[in-house]
């Protein structure tokens, strides 16, 4: 029986480049099990890799600039909600 090692949070980022840069057209909604394909082929167990977790690492590797969002679902939120630089009211 072969063992397999579960991937830790820069196989996971490994994999998503390998897959983003293979496929940089995916869907989003194909994301996650195309990860843990790539994943699979190296030889990791998934079974415990979350939606959660890749969307977590994915935003990570934006927030940062390792990678550009090619996915188009990462938002860039205002760095100090509380200040008055915007308005919510119509004028």
């Amino acid at each position: 029986m072969e063992r397999y090692i579960h991937p830790h949070n820069k196989d996971i980022e490994e994999a998503i480049r390998e897959l983003l840069s293979k496929k940089p057209h995916i869907h989003p909604l194909d994301f996650i099990d195309e990860v843990k394909k790539v994943l699979e082929e190296k030889k990791f167990y998934t079974g415990l890799v979350s939606g959660k977790r890749v969307w977590r690492i994915y935003e990570e590797m934006v927030r940062k600039g390792r990678i550009y969002d090619i996915l188009g679902v990462v938002t860039q939120t205002p760095k100090d909600l509380d200040s008055n630089d915007y308005t919510t009211e119509s004028k």
